[in-house]
């Protein structure tokens, strides 16, 4: 017998935080690492959240078990949250606290996935979306938008990657990497697509609050709203208030769908951290001016860094209207030699720049095809410069 299933055996370390963790054991090491790896706000979590986790632990009711669904003030909150910014009027009974996001979509797709169906994955994606796919015995199938149409899928491409088994649609706008937005209009006509096929949606809005240039990002709920009995909407706290080790997420669907999802948690966690969660309830309810600061040094962030990659001969980076991330497309880069050594993919790219330039983004290869590479601005406004000054200079 194998000493490692077949099934956990398979999966991918993740390669954001593979890259952030040799990053960051270089630095331990001495060496003024620049990381660009780890999709993270470099700001700390505002005062009255931390406050209120701080009054939290004084407290005895959160030192015991909780209900596994969420504390009911927190799914209170939630709903209102979906309403506001998603456009879906729900009880807290459809909505499901999990352990952050990336727990959030693990269940998501274990909850509607069996052996075979489906999953259509517009790419580039989250590394972590096709493992957990797999990990639920579902099937990935990528459908790629490259730069030359802004990394958005259209759906003439959905439609072209339909088949019987087809049975979920993975929606996400804002994108992890590429920060790409769909217009309302495309949200509208992706959604009247899934809906017209029978289609469930999971659509990760964890970058919702995140958008620039007056743009909006429209919950495909919003859009469609004969969708919402086939949706899971995945978000949490851990991008727009800087919450990322706290911990909290949740998802937001049919009371059916939600009820099954809880009680799979019920064996795999059971309720997240009262603490977190009381720290959760302060952040959606509370003021949101910190929320809004950290969206505009954001927003000078990625016309930084836009404007500076363009300026390196090789690097054409659309320009990013959500999250916090470029992709720039550098496949004019690869197929040649930089300082000695012959790069054929952004893979050795990467690994090279860590190594000679001591600046780390992720390769695109892991989430998608080579020829990306993948820059988080969520970092410091002077190491941000710096990074883009080693980099300019290493391509000189």
């Amino acid at each position: 017998m194998a000493r490692i299933s077949e099934r956990i055996g398979a999966i991918a370390e993740s390669a954001t935080l593979k890259v952030d963790a040799k990053a960051k054991a270089m630095k331990a090491a001495g060496r003024p690492v620049i990381g660009f790896a780890a999709g993270e706000p470099d700001f700390p979590t505002p005062a009255h959240v931390v406050e209120a986790a701080a009054e939290a632990v004084r407290d005895p009711r959160n030192h015991r078990y909780s209900a596994v669904a969420g504390l009911p003030e927190l799914r209170e909150a939630i709903a209102s949250k979906t309403l506001r910014d998603s456009g879906l009027d729900v009880g807290p009974g459809r909505v499901l606290v999990t352990n952050g996001g990336k727990q959030g979509v693990f269940q998501a797709f274990a909850t509607l996935l069996d052996p075979g169906d489906e999953v259509i994955v517009p790419t580039p994606y989250w590394t972590t979306y096709p493992e957990a796919i797999r990990l639920a015995g579902g099937v990935p199938v990528e459908v790629l938008a490259g730069a030359d149409q802004g990394y958005l899928v259209t759906v003439e491409q959905l439609e072209a990657a339909r088949t019987p088994r087809t049975k979920v649609l993975l929606f996400v706008s804002p994108s992890n990497p590429t920060g790409a937005v769909h217009s309302p209009e495309q949200v509208r006509a992706i959604g009247e697509w899934a809906d017209a096929h029978g289609l469930w949606v999971v659509a990760d809005e964890i970058y919702q609050n995140l958008t620039y240039d007056g743009v909006e990002a429209v919950s495909i709920v919003a859009a469609v709203p004969a969708l919402a009995e086939r949706t899971l909407l995945v978000n949490g706290v851990a991008k727009t208030y800087a919450m990322t080790g706290w911990r909290v997420g949740w998802i937001v669907g049919p009371a059916d769908a939600i009820a099954a999802a809880a009680n799979m948690q019920s064996h795999a966690t059971g309720n997240v951290a009262n603490v977190s969660q009381r720290a959760a309830i302060a952040a959606l309810t509370g003021p949101q001016d910190e929320v809004e600061r950290m969206r505009r040094a954001f927003d000078r962030r990625r016309r930084a860094i836009v404007a500076g990659l363009n300026g390196i001969p090789g690097f054409a980076t659309p320009v990013p209207q959500g999250a916090f991330y470029v992709y720039p497309d550098v496949s004019a880069l690869l197929g040649r030699s930089w300082h000695g050594t012959h790069v054929a993919s952004t893979l050795e790219l990467a690994d090279l720049l860590l190594e000679k330039a001591e600046v780390a983004p992720v390769p695109g290869e892991a989430f998608g095809p080579s020829g990306f590479l993948r820059f988080s601005y969520a970092l410091g406004d002077e190491q941000l410069a710096e990074g883009v000054d080693r980099l300019t200079r290493f391509f000189a």
